[in-house]
């Protein structure tokens, strides 16, 4: 099993920039790619970045690109996003997941964390 605990949430003003971290620990082998999601109150959750664990391609959704940055640090198996000039919109729980080899979706997550962006 792997277990993922993200940190680095909390409240911000419009403009401001947090980073949130996600620590992997377990069976951490075999990563093919970690990625951020969020879900928003009353909405559905939602794709933020993903990073590609070996070559460290990112990919961004279009509401965070250009004000985020994924990376990932593989030697602590811990994933990053660094959000600058934040939004009320970017009001949500952030969720981190992990993406095996030969498999297509994120078996696993974790717990979230909480990002509240105020205008």
């Amino acid at each position: 099993q792997v277990q993922l605990v993200e940190s680095g949430g909390g409240w911000v003003q419009a403009g401001g920039s947090l980073r949130l971290s996600c620590a992997a620990s377990g069976r951490t082998f075999s990563i093919s790619a970690m990625g951020w999601f969020r879900q928003a109150p009353g909405k559905e959750r939602e794709f933020v970045a993903r990073i590609n664990w070996s070559t460290g391609s990112p990919y961004y959704a279009d509401s965070v690109k250009g004000r985020s940055t994924i990376s990932r640090d593989n030697a602590k198996n811990t994933l990053y996003l660094q959000m600058n000039n934040l939004k009320p919109e970017d009001t949500a729980v952030y969720y981190c997941a992990l993406r095996k080899v030969l498999t297509i979706q994120y078996d696993y997550w974790g717990q979230g964390t909480q990002v509240t962006v105020s205008s």
